[in-house]
């Protein structure tokens, strides 16, 4: 653990940012680094590029009679943000509280060494085939990874894939991640005027855009805070206990503010739908003026249920939007981005061997949980991979705060993460030479 925790920090120096608006030179060198890690462990690695950023593909060939195990991971991080919302430097990973801060040190430059610590734990002599598959741009939407998948089926294809990318429920408990919602990127255009007006002129009879956008946007969420668009789904979600109160405090909510929705809060975190504006071009309160605007745009993220067709969420959304806009306003609605949620096959002996590895290096039994927000890649590894049993794990908890300022990860934590791991693939490769 020490030398993996020493490559883990010198991993995370590297500022992997595969936004475009950032120096690509140092993805390259994260994928660098990585294939030269897994050298050393004796992989046959290869660093493939199909139109994006680079992707690190490793492989040590199964034992007679064993199974492959894929592991899954990524290397690019998201942006850093503003230095001055750090309470340590970005790219510095320092220690505090048994933590390590740093941008990327969980998501998911731990997930990679604790692919490679399960490795090594074997010194050599792996009861299991492998393939290691270290993506480089999947917080950027994966775009080349159908086209790997395709091109590099071959070198990807096993009987159990290991995606690390996701995290625990609480310190100390460990969780397998069964579902994952699905989601839907809407835009929506309000117009009532072929031309701004002086509001002062005009204001009073005249539908002014914004503030139709605004009474429009209102109608997707009733008074309880529930969605209410006709036509999303919700599903039964894992029966795992989630205290509101503790919940609240997780984060981060404001004395006297109340949790929204209906139902158990499993399902409104991880099987219900959720409607966040994250976007508008309403005039910015250092540009304002006294007109009446022709057109207000907002974007809508929405996430769907793990087993919800995306192309009929939005379909359901647009439909809500164009039936209820206010005055006769005009109403335009685009879909630039979707993709599917997931929902994992559970009774294989891939994850009866997870849970009992998960329970060895916790010491306590694990739980399933589903994850509120998407990860589409998954969805692409089920279609390609029908037969493989697909395992998402991770390092992060509540207090990780992944893609935002101070992220970090728990030491123990991660320590478990490697053991169970490696625990893993010996429980499954015995399992299936019985």
């Amino acid at each position: 653990m020490p030398q993996t925790r020493a490559d883990l920090e010198a991993l995370t120096t590297i500022p992997s940012v595969s936004l475009g608006s950032f120096d690509q030179q140092y993805v390259e060198a994260s994928a660098e680094r990585v294939a030269e890690m897994l050298r050393a462990e004796g992989l046959d690695v290869e660093i493939v590029r199909e139109g994006g950023r680079p992707a690190v593909i490793g492989r040590a060939p199964a034992p007679d009679g064993a199974p492959t195990v894929t592991l899954y991971a990524h290397h690019d991080v998201q942006p850093p943000g503003k230095d001055d919302d750090w309470d340590s430097p970005p790219f510095e990973p320092t220690e505090r509280d048994g933590r390590i801060y740093a941008r990327g040190i969980a998501d998911d430059k731990a997930g990679v060494m604790a692919h490679i610590a399960a490795i090594r734990a074997f010194g050599g002599d792996l009861p299991v085939g492998l393939n290691v598959f270290v993506e480089g741009e999947e917080e950027i939407g994966s775009a080349s990874l159908p086209t790997i998948l395709q091109k590099h089926a071959d070198k990807l294809d096993a009987d159990a894939i290991v995606i690390a990318d996701s995290g625990n429920i609480a310190v100390g408990t460990p969780s397998l991640t069964t579902t994952l919602r699905g989601m839907v990127q809407a835009t929506v255009t309000v117009r009532t005027l072929d031309h701004a007006l002086h509001s002062g002129i005009f204001g009073g009879p005249v539908p002014d855009a914004s503030t139709a956008l605004i009474r429009l946007l209102a109608t997707l969420h009733g008074p309880d805070g529930e969605v209410a668009v006709d036509g999303l789904q919700r599903e039964q979600a894992a029966d795992v206990p989630l205290p509101e109160d503790r919940f609240a405090a997780e984060a981060g909510l404001l004395d006297g503010v109340d949790l929204i929705g209906t139902g158990p809060l499993a399902e409104r975190l991880w099987t219900g739908p959720a409607l966040t504006i994250i976007g508008t071009d309403l005039p910015h309160p250092d540009a304002v003026s006294n007109t009446l605007q022709p057109a207000a745009t907002a974007v809508i993220s929405l996430r769907v249920a793990p087993s919800q067709d995306p192309q009929e969420a939005y379909d359901a959304l647009a439909r809500h939007l164009t039936e209820h806009a206010p005055w006769g306003a005009q109403v335009e609605v685009t879909m630039p981005e979707a993709g599917p949620g997931f929902s994992a096959s559970t009774d294989s002996a891939a994850y009866t061997q997870a849970r009992q590895a998960l329970a060895d290096a916790w010491q306590t039994e694990p739980v399933d949980i589903g994850i509120g927000g998407s990860i589409p890649f998954v969805a692409s590894f089920a279609e390609r991979f029908p037969n493989a049993a697909i395992l998402i794990t991770g390092v992060e908890d509540p207090d990780t705060r992944a893609h935002s300022p101070n992220e970090s990860l728990h030491l123990a934590e991660f320590e478990k993460a490697c053991q169970a791991e490696a625990i893993f693939l010996a429980r499954l490769a015995a399992a299936c030479s019985r």
